[in-house]
């Protein structure tokens, strides 16, 4: 009989230690929901693309019910490259005409949703692919930009860009409570019939609230909320998170996804995370660890 190693052992024993330590947060989560907005890098790398899906799976078996909203951006970008179109950006939002809106329902809803299905079926799992279009599920509403000039501001006209109006969640929780993972689209249906590209943070936070999520879990390509000595801050609360805005530690790119996360908060989910998507395993990481490797925010 083969005697095994001390190097063995030691590994076996990690392995438990890390089992040991998850079954905790498994029993606390389990029957809860958990958005995701999956995004960054991890959409892009082959690696990590196997290893969010694995996760999803994982979250699914030991009774916990994700859900994921994705974005697309990139992949959007490329097409409109290809196809000799070239993208306008104000304020970080694409200008969509009719012609990008073709294509950003062809990426988002057809291309990047069913690999993201593909992906998750192949780990194991029974993924659903939807867009805000399906069973009424996101209703939109326009968004115009102002600019401000030196006498009035500037209505800018972003054509088929919106926000959410409202949601209604009822296919997404019969595909829930039929054991399916539902992983959805940005895009909605505006009151005059037309679709309307939203922001996928956007749809996840409103998402989360909607039903009544457990946890909203942001993929960034950043580690979280950075302090100005570039340690990962933590464990805020939302009236910190202000602070932290107002005093410029959060700026940029960041505010807009910290308050999508605050806004969930204040709507009723429980916590929000903000963790880097270029990590192997970042989900499973940030749910079932003592220390986790991200950012929490805290309804307090």
């Amino acid at each position: 009989m083969k005697q095994q190693e001390p190097l063995e052992i030691s590994f076996a024993n990690r392995i438990a230690h890390v089992l040991t330590e998850a079954l905790p947060y498994i029993r606390r989560f389990k029957g809860r929901t958990i958005v995701v907005k999956y995004g960054g890098n991890a959409m892009i790398d082959d690696h990590l693309k196997n290893s969010f899906a694995r996760d999803v799976v994982l979250l699914k078996l030991v009774g916990i019910n994700p859900v994921v909203v994705h974005g697309g951006g990139p992949q959007i970008g490329n097409l409109l490259q290809r196809l000799g179109k070239t993208s306008e950006f104000v304020q970080g939002m694409r200008v969509t005409d009719a012609e990008t809106m073709d294509v950003v329902e062809m990426v988002l809803g057809g291309l990047v949703n069913k690999e993201i299905v593909n992906l998750i079926n192949r780990q194991g799992g029974a993924a659903v692919g939807l867009s805000g279009k399906d069973g009424d599920l996101i209703r939109a509403r326009k968004i115009r930009m102002s600019q401000p000039l030196s006498d009035a501001p500037e209505i800018i006209d972003l054509g088929h860009v919106g926000e959410v109006a409202s949601i209604d969640p009822a296919v997404v929780d019969m595909l829930v409570n039929g054991d399916f993972i539902p992983v959805i689209a940005p895009i909605g249906v505006g009151e005059d019939g037309c679709s309307y590209n939203i922001n996928a943070d956007l749809v996840a936070g409103k998402m989360a609230e909607v039903l009544k999520a457990e946890k909203l879990i942001l993929l960034t390509n950043t580690q979280g909320i950075l302090g100005r000595d570039g340690a990962l801050l933590t464990g805020l609360s939302l009236k910190e998170v202000d602070a932290l805005i107002e005093d410029g530690t959060i700026s940029g790119g960041m505010i807009p996804k910290v308050r999508c996360a605050m806004d969930a908060l204040r709507g009723g989910v429980n916590s929000a995370h903000i963790i880097d998507g270029r990590i192997d395993h970042a989900v499973l990481l940030e749910l079932f660890t003592d220390q986790g490797i991200g950012t929490l925010l805290l309804r307090r």
